[in-house]
């Protein structure tokens, strides 16, 4: 093949991209810079003109404190696009910050995006056109287990089984894997934001006290657990109170967080369990001896390692900072492109290698 001094520059200055696109944060990593951007999956719209104000964290920080011609907008439901034009604005602005750190002038990217693996072909396509919508040379899919599985460096490629539970904002994905291929999953829209409104919903039974989502989470992270404590934890919870509409602080404990958080909890337990149901013995034998990883943001809950240690029989152990592990999963195509790209989802019109 005659040498094309064009390919050549392109390859050479070539910006690979991977992002998880995650209902409560989107994480990218750029190929040899590692993660450059982790915020939140929020956007400040005005509404009459249809214009963002503010995305990301800063985005966030106004969820509540908005005026009425404000509005402000989280673009992924349980995992998936829920308002397509916003989803491009949000992806247009990380990629534009990826080539704001640059030093030269890059080509539009090549970006790997991870997608739950239980998305409608209809979904697939909505992820694939915001991705190429918003400037990327060439668009890949991959299903989030299996970036997760590679981020926490488990040996999805050897004959022996690993297992994954990967918990984050708006999906739980289970996935089984062995000689790079999934023997078994589940995808559940059971995950942290379930659980952050089973905190709300808890209060505002027992103590009559409206609490934001936003107060819900911080309490989830401060006190809440999935497996009794060393030590039990309080903490004051500031709301209005329903009866009288005047604001008011009460105290609340772990024991009651935890008893808000059961039934997601034991909703994921199920769902591991019917997994491991499924598959063959073999692989059940290989898992006593590797153990379950635990994947997402919903992996740093307090004891939820040991209550499902208890409950399946199995060791789970808690991946290596697990808030990044899909993005540092999907990052790793890159880095052996043509043996790992037959992990990458395809469309069935056109592919996910289409490039314009």
């Amino acid at each position: 093949m005659a040498f094309n001094p064009i390919n050549w520059l392109l390859g050479l200055f070539s910006l690979d991209i991977a992002i998880d696109l995650g209902t409560a944060n989107t994480l990218v990593n750029v190929r040899g810079k590692g993660i450059v951007i982790n915020e939140p999956s929020w956007v400040t719209m005005d509404k009459r003109l249809r214009q963002p104000i503010a995305i990301g964290l800063e985005a966030k920080e106004m969820v509540g404190r908005t005026p009425s011609n404000v509005m402000v907008v989280r673009p992924l439901r349980d995992g998936v696009i829920s308002e397509f034009d916003v989803t491009q604005i949000m992806l247009e602005y990380f990629i534009g910050k990826v080539h704001e750190q640059s030093v030269v002038p890059l080509p539009r990217p090549r970006v790997v995006i991870g997608i739950p693996t239980g998305v409608t072909e209809v979904e697939k396509r909505a992820v694939y056109d915001a991705t190429m919508g918003a400037g990327a040379r060439q668009a890949f899919l991959l299903e989030e287990p299996i970036a997760a599985a590679l981020g926490a460096g488990l040996p999805i490629g050897e004959i022996k089984g690993s297992m994954v539970v990967d918990i984050g904002g708006g999906t739980t994905e289970v996935a089984v894997m062995s000689m790079t291929g999934v023997v078994a999953s589940r995808s559940l829209r059971v995950a942290g934001d379930e659980m952050d409104e089973d905190i709300v919903q808890y209060l505002r039974n027992k103590y009559n006290l409206l609490i934001g989502q936003g107060v819900a989470e911080k309490v989830k992270w401060s006190i809440g657990s999935a497996f009794p404590l060393p030590t039990e934890k309080t903490m004051e919870v500031r709301g209005r109170n329903l009866v009288t509409g005047l604001p008011e602080t009460i105290e609340v404990s772990s024991v009651e967080i935890r008893e808000a958080l059961s039934g997601s909890v034991q909703v994921i337990v199920d769902t591991i369990r019917d997994a491991l149901d499924e598959i063959p013995p073999e692989i059940v034998a290989d898992l006593m001896d590797l153990g379950i990883c635990l994947a997402g943001g919903g992996a740093l809950l307090q004891g939820l390692s040991d209550r499902l240690s208890d409950e399946l029989k199995l060791r789970v152990w808690v991946a290596e900072d697990p808030l990044s592990c899909v993005a540092r999963g999907a990052g790793m195509i890159f880095d052996d492109f043509d043996r790992l790209s037959r992990l990458l989802v395809g469309l069935e019109r056109g592919s996910t290698r289409h490039s314009v």
